[in-house]
C-alpha cells in the first residue's frame, strides 16, 4: 500500500499533473502500473481518511495542547513506530515543522497503514502527504522537503 501512496504522491501531487482525475481512470492506471486491486482500494481509502482528518472537528487531536505537554505512545504505536521514528517526530515538532495537531494526524495515518514493515523513510513520506493535504502548512511542507532531500544528498551536517 505504501508503494501506491508514494506513486500517487509523486505522480499527481508532487508534480504539476492535473489533479482532477476520475477515480475509475486512476484505478485503471494503477492496475496497469502493476498494483493489485485490493491494495489500490486500501490506498484510496487511506487518502480519503486523510482528507476527512482536516474536515472533522470531532477529532480529539485537533484541540491544541500545551507546548510543555509530552506525547505518550500506545503499545500499538510503539510497535509501528520504532525509536528512531518517534525521535524524528519529536525533532520535527521541536523545530516547528509539525504542530501537535499535524503530529497526531501523521500518527493517525501511520496507524491507518496495513503494513508490518514500516521504516523511517515511509514515515517521511506520510509526513509530506499530511503536510501537503492540511491547509496552512505550506511552509512546514517546504521545510520537510528540504530536510528530506538535504539528508538524502548528504548536505545536512
Amino acid at each position: 500500500m505504501m508503494d501506491i501512496l508514494m506513486y500517487l504522491f509523486e505522480t499527481y501531487i508532487h508534480s504539476d499533473v492535473d489533479l482532477k482525475v476520475d477515480q475509475d481512470e486512476l484505478e485503471e492506471e494503477l492496475l496497469r502500473a502493476g498494483f493489485h486491486q485490493q491494495d489500490i482500494y486500501k490506498a484510496l481509502n487511506w487518502l480519503e481518511q486523510l482528507a476527512l482528518l482536516q474536515e472533522d472537528d470531532g477529532h480529539p487531536y485537533l484541540i491544541s495542547s500545551a507546548s510543555t505537554s509530552v506525547r505518550i505512545f500506545t503499545a500499538d504505536e510503539m510497535n509501528r513506530l520504532d525509536v528512531q521514528s518517534r525521535g524524528f517526530l519529536m525533532f520535527l515538532e521541536q523545530v516547528n515543522v509539525l504542530s501537535s495537531e499535524t503530529r497526531e494526524m501523521v500518527i493517525d495515518r501511520v496507524m491507518g497503514l496495513e503494513t508490518l514493515d514500516f521504516s523511517l523513510e515511509d514515515l517521511k513520506w506520510v509526513i509530506l502527504m499530511v503536510l501537503f493535504n492540511v491547509p496552512g502548512n505550506e511552509n512546514a511542507y517546504t521545510q520537510m522537503e528540504e530536510l528530506i532531500y538535504n539528508v538524502e544528498e548528504g548536505l545536512l551536517h
